[in-house]
């Protein structure tokens, strides 16, 4: 069973997703200044109807075993604690620092 915060954000990514295009077309209608002020009102009540949820800042990476918010390795989804438990850290990208200039 996932996490409540993995739930939370799985919630958010599908409605951002839904509402993205009619969110981004009141937003282009509330701060156009060419438009007269009634018009920039209204689409700015539109868009204050808009749930928590579908603003896309809401979305954040988390761990989809664990709902961790740090050290999220993004190709995977999962932190960095989760990926050595699961035995992914043989897949991860590995840094060779020894041909970088160090001074």
């Amino acid at each position: 069973m996932p996490n409540i915060r993995v739930l939370r954000d799985m919630k958010a990514r599908e409605l951002v997703k839904a509402n993205e295009v009619i969110r981004r077309a009141y937003l282009y209608v509330a701060r156009n200044e060419s438009l007269p002020p009634q018009v920039r009102h209204q689409a700015q009540l539109q868009l204050n109807t808009f749930g928590r949820y579908t603003r896309p800042t809401t979305v954040k990476n988390r761990c989809s075993e664990s709902g961790r918010g740090r050290g999220i390795m993004s190709e995977f989804a999962l932190c960095r604690v989760s990926q050595i438990l699961s035995g992914f850290s043989q897949l991860s990208v590995t840094f060779d620092f020894s041909s970088t200039n160090s001074g």
